[in-house]
């Protein structure tokens, strides 16, 4: 369970989820929409709808308040739990989105923009 919830924060670095407007990401809204990836950062299978996880994220966290959470939602499961992080940083650029930081555990989330 814990390994399936750090990959999914990951992913969710390199996107943002969807979230109605005016409320604020939390790290179970990270979970939540970047679950689709849990198998391929794993390596048990395909990214299949995982960038539709990483995009929806991506595109509701607007405020630099919502990228400092995901980013530190990320950073607290991905240092946790065993996931490809070569293959977790590489999804923004594979799901054709743009982040303000680098998916990484040493990451300085109180930087992000």
């Amino acid at each position: 369970m814990m390994k399936t919830m750090c990959t999914i924060l990951i992913v969710a670095m390199l996107a943002m989820s969807t979230v109605p407007h005016g409320e604020a990401i939390g790290c179970g809204d990270v979970v939540s929409y970047l679950s689709p990836c849990i198998p391929y950062l794993t390596g048990k299978g395909p990214i299949g709808s995982c960038c539709g996880g990483v995009k929806g994220l991506n595109s509701a966290a607007k405020t630099t308040p919502d990228r400092k959470t995901v980013c530190g939602c990320l950073k607290t499961v991905s240092g946790s739990y065993s996931v490809d992080l070569g293959k977790a940083a590489g999804l923004p650029g594979q799901c054709g989105v743009s982040i303000p930081y680098k998916i990484s555990p040493s990451t300085d989330c109180s930087t992000v923009q």
